[in-house]
């Protein structure tokens, strides 16, 4: 895989920011010690994958294997840095869902070799970045074919009087319904073209509770939606381990 660190000015942000950027790499005779996986001709598929609300673009770098996974798909990995945004347009801050759900694509795919077929992008995340990969996935369903979470926080009108919310959706902590899950997934039901979504949770993660009540709400409509459990709480372990889950389910 080729890693690139990119510097680059958002319109949607009014400001430079920054992304990591994994890249398939053809050509990798002589390697040792990892053969990875047959790079496809063409485009690349591409995965974009948020962090969550203690973190930064570097986390999934710094805390997974993830090259070592995107590597054996063949597919290019989009990091980019969301603040304690949960990858909404702030209320008192910056656009940072106009620019993870729509000007970070278009700006990657004008970059490097990945493809602007919506059958071929994807989105994921822990945590806020969980929340944020639903929520994208739902909304922008055009351009993303795929949605996972990752212990994700699901309900979040049950934490918007948590102080970090404030500069999200202002003093009065009214949250749209385009940024309710539950809404979301009712009001996107009858779509024609709906994401595949997959959600994975701990027994013992705090969200577990919240994460079930998604699933029955998801379960009363008309979606591919993959679901998984199992022993584990809201740290990395759990997430090194899911985020394998989730190349497998998209390569299904």
């Amino acid at each position: 895989m080729i890693f690139c660190k990119i510097d680059f000015f958002s319109e949607a942000l009014g400001m430079h920011t920054e992304a990591n950027v994994l890249i398939p790499q053809r050509g990798t005779a002589g390697r040792i010690g990892d053969a990875g996986g047959e790079v496809a001709q063409g485009k690349f598929k591409c995965l974009y994958l948020l962090h969550g609300l203690s973190d930064d673009h570097t986390i999934w770098m710094r805390r997974t294997s993830i090259e070592r996974y995107a590597d054996q798909y063949g597919i290019a990995v989009v990091m980019p840095f969301g603040e304690k945004s949960f990858y909404t347009d702030m209320r008192y801050g910056s656009d940072f869902y106009t620019y993870v759900a729509k000007e970070l694509p278009a700006r990657i795919q004008d970059t490097f070799n990945v493809s602007s077929k919506r059958e071929d992008n994807f989105v994921a995340g822990l945590s806020m970045g969980g929340y944020g990969a639903l929520k994208i996935g739902l909304r922008e369903s055009d351009r993303f074919a795929a949605c996972a979470g990752l212990s994700p926080l699901t309900d979040i009108k049950a934490w918007v009087d948590q102080g970090f919310f404030e500069p999200v959706f202002g003093p009065e902590r009214v949250v749209k319904e385009t940024d309710d899950l539950f809404k979301l997934v009712k009001m996107k039901a009858n779509d024609a073209v709906k994401p595949r979504m997959f959600m994975a949770i701990g027994y013992s993660d705090a969200l577990y509770g919240e994460c079930q009540r998604l699933k029955e709400e998801i379960g009363k409509f008309d979606y591919d939606f993959t679901y998984m459990e199992s022993e584990g709480t809201h740290d990395w372990g759990f997430w090194d381990k899911y985020i394998q889950e989730v190349l497998a389910w998209i390569f299904k």
